[in-house]
């Protein structure tokens, strides 16, 4: 994102907008830890599983947990509010003035980044305190892995954005993209506990790789590169395909 489409006075204005957004901030912000809380307070959750390679399921549910924020930012958060801003008219009145409309799209972006970055560090938080899950061996590869799916997360809601003419088929969109993504990155099943062909199949959808490539590095290993590789593809193509569809009226 380049920092000239970065516009302090926009981007101020989109994170207070964001802060006054109870739905935002409970979903993107809360809803992961709580889930995970309510996950690991089952006493057979915290109990090693041979399934899962001797992991309890409430390690699998930390990475899992990460990325319920990146999806609920991505297709349940931004789409929505993009649409608005175009079904309202906002977009058009901000291309009569010096404020670009790709700054408002910047600073949505980020906003939504942000919160799902800052809701990732809080889900590892309570995953450390509350029920002695370790802290990603890998750091480094960690987060290198987390950036890409926060920007597959934000690539997906922009085609959503661009696609959908009003706030209503936004959402309607957004739905109808979540739960095939909250699939894939093992909400239901995790990923390692799934059949073969069928994770095979999962570690194909941005999600899937980025779960599998949140699991290797907690593990200690770099993430795959098949699956990093996954990831920015999907960014790829998701982003040039937003940036042809997207209409600011």
């Amino acid at each position: 994102m380049s920092t000239a489409l970065i516009n302090p006075p926009v981007l101020r204005s989109e994170f207070r907008l964001f802060r006054r957004e109870p739905g935002s901030l409970f979903w993107v912000m809360l809803f992961p830890s709580l889930l995970l809380g309510i996950l690991g307070s089952v006493p057979s959750f915290r109990q090693a599983q041979d399934q899962l390679g001797g992991l309890r399921t409430v390690d699998v549910y930390v990475p899992v947990s990460v990325l319920i924020a990146l999806i609920m930012a991505g297709v349940q958060a931004m789409p929505p509010t993009l649409t608005g801003y175009r079904e309202n008219g906002i977009l058009r009145r901000l291309s009569t003035t010096p404020v670009r409309p790709a700054s408002l799209l910047a600073a949505q972006m980020l906003v939504n980044g942000l919160a799902a970055l800052a809701s990732a560090l809080l889900t590892l938080t309570v995953g450390r305190l509350a029920f002695d899950v370790r802290l990603p061996e890998q750091p480094f590869g960690y987060l290198f892995a987390l950036l890409l799916a926060v920007l597959a997360a934000l690539s997906l809601g922009a085609v959503v954005s661009a696609r959908a003419r009003t706030t209503k088929i936004a959402t309607a969109i957004g739905s109808a993209v979540f739960f095939p993504m909250l699939f894939s990155a093992g909400v239901w099943v995790p990923v390692q506990a799934m059949p073969d062909v069928l994770a095979r199949i999962v570690e194909f959808t941005p999600f899937g790789a980025a779960a599998r490539a949140l699991d290797e590095a907690a593990a200690g290993d770099w993430p795959g590169w098949g699956h990093l590789a996954v990831l920015a593809a999907w960014t790829a193509v998701l982003s040039v395909s937003a940036a042809r569809w997207f209409r600011w009226q």
